[in-house]
């Protein structure tokens, strides 16, 4: 059984006889959505669709978290607008929108993103704007009633706290935050509070002092973790899941497990915690804050969003899984077109067709035209619609302009944004270079196919086997040999023709193209032409340094015994690797091989010499100094080096003979 439907059936076993079951979701627009947090929405659209293939009816809700306070500024909206650290400790719905769209606000300008994105899915969605609500006063009477009973919420509040709380903390407890009308932010605190927890007395760090009636103030909201509680009972939340930290023993579920249940007296919805999604060829977690813009619509740009809710719905929430920037993603294509094959052929089996269900958007219809051909062939025609189908037809893909204006375009977005190595572009002239460095009989391989293309009149199985066949003339008889030839040979037939060692499939590359765009690039029948002489680039020039008169001679030190010295530990080391780091200016990373094993260093030595300079070079290190973090590295050493005006700094550098490990006395 599926997971959507096995969470499904355990709805409708605690609730057999309700109307209408809810599926809820939700997040704060602190920055734009990223892709991880659409695992809410996906694991509970698909339970959604799980109740409704038991025949029942169901709603999926997604909540802003909009009247949250805003913590810290996105990364991406500090590069637009420095001055957004004054909305600090604002909610989000009264913060101002930076971005010039028209939006009302920082919340609506990032909801409408993902709103926008969500709509490709198909998702039917019920939206509520949680600073609309709490404003509206429909829930007073519950912030009433969890005033009333703050000692219980604080009891329950304690139990999932590792730190000790005292009795005056629970007196000074208040389940509810009050925006300041002055200064907008939640650093408020309520100093009285009448017997019927109707009215407060509060004051603001702005220095503030003010009244709030709350049965008819409500620019005040409830706590987080009583909030959720609340908010389950109002909408009548069957279902909800929420990432692993939600999801822990201490974590907010359970906390808000029991407050729902003992202060609001209604049951916890049934909870599904998940794992965070990664991303395979890039690097950095994704975060809503952090400016690491990888949304849904940024996805979009890159896979179809049936191919992201498969990607959901096949793997187990509890599982993690990667979208991929790198050439994993056509793997990716690959397995989802097998299996809608099987789908639509009638041949996949029970756990198949519940995920195809799942992730297959009505009104839509997919067509699995390979992406990997789309990539290998769409660069030689510049991604032209009208062109890659001429050359699809050509080797046998039907595939009309209609089939590929969906693929193409993500095709071309993930080549050129992605991986453009991979790009194929026929070269301008022939690659003289490569040619003269073929043995006689590698370039005799070449005449040979260029004849056989000349010769014309192929199909392309013809081509295919014609391919491997050149290489067998040579009677090697050794199996192992002959495969190590014919990815030599294929490898210099793509030298020639793109200038790299590897490409699309061959056969197929040479078949599609009209031969008159590449013969001339096989051809070395006639001498070099003065274009086509490959000139060694010019070497960088490095400016020369400039040093100044040397500094004057310091006084020597206060005499030291020698166990002092005999306490410092130097060694021989050699440098492997060297790096720059991330918002260091003059730093490097060094990864050293101590004649023990590896060891990393920091060293502000980058403006004196180049990686290259340092990789492979032996030094001398003080291995036993206590580790110390800079720039953000833990550094275990220091490497000796001597600094005057005169000379720059000069590293220590040891005779390539002294092994690593060695002491220096």
């Amino acid at each position: 059984m599926h997971w959507s439907d096995r969470l499904a059936a355990e709805i409708v076993k605690r609730s057999p006889d309700k109307p209408v079951y809810t599926c809820a979701a939700g997040i704060s627009p602190s920055g734009s959505v990223h892709i991880g947090n659409f695992r809410d929405i996906a694991t509970s659209l698909f339970v959604a669709k799980g109740l409704e293939r038991l025949g029942k009816k169901a709603r999926l809700l997604f909540s802003w978290d909009n009247f949250d306070r805003l913590r810290k500024i996105p990364a991406n909206v500090k590069e637009i607008d420095s001055g957004m650290d004054k909305y600090i400790g604002y909610p989000y719905v009264d913060v101002r929108n930076p971005f010039p769209d028209g939006a009302a606000s920082f919340a609506e300008h990032f909801e409408r993103e993902f709103e926008d994105a969500v709509k490709r899915f198909g998702v039917d969605m019920v939206y509520r704007r949680q600073a609309d609500l709490y404003r509206s006063g429909i829930y007073s009477e519950n912030l009433i009633l969890a005033l009333k009973k703050r000692s219980e919420i604080f009891e329950i509040l304690k139990k999932f706290k590792t730190q000790e709380t005292t009795e005056e903390d629970s007196l000074n407890y208040y389940p509810v935050s009050i925006f300041c009308p002055e200064c907008k932010r939640d650093s408020t605190k309520i100093t009285s509070l009448s017997e019927d927890c109707t009215h407060a007395t509060y004051e603001c760090a702005c220095g503030h002092k003010g009244e709030m009636d709350f049965a008819k103030d409500f620019n005040c909201k409830l706590a987080w973790k009583t909030d959720w509680a609340m908010r389950w009972m109002h909408e009548g939340v069957d279902f909800e899941p929420g990432g692993k930290d939600h999801a822990a023993p201490n974590g907010s579920y359970n906390t808000s497990k029991e407050i729902v249940e003992k202060i609001f007296g209604y049951p916890a919805p049934l909870f599904q915690g998940y794992e965070f999604i990664g991303i395979k060829g890039a690097a950095g977690k994704m975060s809503s804050s952090s400016g690491i813009n990888l949304t849904p619509e940024t996805l979009l740009k890159l896979y179809q969003p049936e191919v992201i809710l498969w990607l959901y719905a096949k793997a187990e929430p509890s599982k993690a899984f990667n979208f991929c920037f790198d050439d994993g993603i056509l793997n990716q294509y690959h397995e989802f077109d097998q299996l809608l094959k099987a789908f639509y052929e009638g041949k996949a089996d029970e756990n198949q067709k519940v995920i195809m269900d799942n992730c297959l958007i009505s009104n839509r219809e997919v067509k699995p035209i390979p992406m990997n051909l789309i990539v290998q062939l769409g660069s030689i025609v510049d991604f032209n619609v009208s062109l890659l189908t001429n050359l699809f037809e050509r080797i046998g893909v039907t595939a009309t302009e209609e089939d590929l204006r969906e693929r193409l375009p993500l095709a071309q977005f993930w080549i050129e944004q992605c991986a453009p190595d991979m790009r194929n572009n026929l070269r301008a002239v022939r690659n003289w270079k490569a040619y003269t460095s073929f043995s006689d009989e590698e370039k005799s391989d070449i005449k040979a196919l260029f004849d056989y293309l000349s010769a014309g009149g192929y199909t392309l199985d013809e081509l295919s086997h014609k391919l491997y066949d050149i290489i067998k003339t040579h009677g090697e008889e050794d199996k192992n040999e002959v495969k190590k030839k014919q990815a030599a040979f294929f490898s210099n037939v793509y030298n020639l023709l793109l200038d790299r060692g590897q490409g699309p499939r061959l056969y197929l590359f040479l078949y599609a193209i009209d031969p008159a765009r590449y013969m001339r690039l096989l051809d070395f029948s006639t001498p070099m032409l003065p274009e086509e002489e490959e000139k060694e680039p010019e070497p960088e020039a490095v400016p020369e340094k400039t040093y100044g008169e040397p500094d004057p001679v310091s006084p020597f030190g206060a005499e030291i015994p020698f166990e002092a010295f005999s306490e410092m530990d130097l060694r021989v080391c050699k440098v492997l690797k060297c790096t720059e780091i991330r918002k260091s200016n003059n730093c490097y990373k060094l990864v050293l091989f101590d004649g023990i094993g590896e060891r990393v260093i920091v060293s502000s030595i980058k403006n004196d010499y180049t990686c290259d300079e340092l990789i492979g070079k032996k030094i001398i290190v003080l291995a036993n100094l206590k580790p110390a973090k800079i720039a953000g590295v833990v550094s275990q050493g220091m490497l000796l080096a001597s600094t005057n005006a005169a000379s720059g700094c000069k590293v220590v550098f040891v005779d390539d003979l002294v092994p690593e490990g060695t002491k220096v006395k």
